[in-house]
């Protein structure tokens, strides 16, 4: 088991380093001027020369890599090119906020998303076309959509939840909640339905397989049954569709909390791009990658310990 968890992690710090290389070459190359960006666009070319020259632009492509790369791997970004504040402390500080919506998501769409899948597997007949009918349409809703209709409703009309604003978990664990709860609900409603019909076809087909209708010849309970043998069987592809959802909740999390008016890591991402921030988005990006690597991993091992036979691929 270590050695498969060695491999899987060697193989994430490889993809993201590929990852945020590509990223800084397709950056470069596609033109984007952080020292425009920062001085606006009635700045002369005579100041944005001098500020090219401040920010190191005016060097190779390779030694400004090999240089963000040095420093970047001691715990450097560097600074914003359009707000002079240090990437590392805008990262740190926005995001708390975007990891607690797509952690909140995903935790949600998992226990939901379960439930139902495996009540619509069970009870085939109406009830199943019923749920399946709610998950397609639960899947179809676009996230910044129910956003805003969840800021209008509960928020403005109903003033149940914060419409806007954020509350550090530190600071009040229940204000943090109200000021989650409803981003939350707006990324989970789509990956609720995915999993949901992800878990549902997994426990339907693995229900009519062999081995199980040899586990009802010898009287085994249906709840055991299912609950012993048919999860552990369906998990798998559901832990793989869990691990995209978050990546999805990651994605999405940008425009609701523009909805939402939440300094997370994907307002931060927007802004950065706005101002050619070339800086502040590579510090994004890392930082996100490295995320998805990390779910990635614990789904990998997830999936090793269900089906031992994956470690020896």
């Amino acid at each position: 088991m270590i050695r498969f968890i060695v491999k899987r992690l060697l193989g994430g710090i490889l993809l993201a380093y590929v990852v945020v290389t590509g990223m800084f070459f397709f950056l470069k190359l596609t033109g984007t001027d952080p020292a425009r960006g920062a001085l606006g666009l009635y700045a002369t070319a005579e100041q944005v020369a001098t500020k090219r020259i401040q920010l190191g632009l005016d060097r190779p492509i390779l030694v400004q890599y090999l240089d963000w790369l040095g420093h970047a791997v001691t715990g450097d970004f560097g600074v914003s090119s359009a707000t002079n504040a240090p990437v590392i402390d805008l990262v740190v500080q926005s995001l708390p906020v975007t990891v607690s919506l797509a952690i909140g998501a995903v935790v949600v769409a998992g226990v939901l998303g379960t439930l139902l899948g495996v009540l619509a597997a069970v009870n085939p007949g109406p009830l199943d076309k019923v749920l399946q009918i709610v998950m397609v349409l639960g899947f179809a809703l676009p996230n910044f959509w129910v956003a805003i209709i969840l800021a209008l409703k509960f928020g403005v009309e109903l003033r149940w939840f914060p419409a806007t604003g954020y509350t550090s978990f530190l600071s009040s664990p229940g204000g943090w909640l109200q000021t989650i709860t409803l981003p939350v609900t707006a990324l989970a409603i789509g990956s609720i339905a995915a999993i949901a019909q992800q878990l549902r076809n997994s426990v339907v087909t693995v229900s009519g397989q062999d081995f199980v209708r040899t586990l009802r010849s010898r009287g085994l309970s249906r709840t055991d049954i299912l609950l012993t043998h048919v999860l552990r069987n369906a998990a798998p592809p559901a832990l793989t569709m869990l691990s995209l959802q978050f990546i999805a909740a990651l994605s999405g999390a940008a425009i609701v909390e523009r909805v939402f008016a939440l300094k997370g890591i994907g307002s931060v991402a927007i802004a950065a791009s706005g101002a050619s921030d070339i800086q502040v988005i590579m510090g994004v990006l890392l930082f996100t990658v490295l995320i998805v690597v990390g779910v990635n991993l614990v789904v990998d091992i997830l999936y090793g310990a269900l089906n031992p036979k994956v470690r020896v691929r």
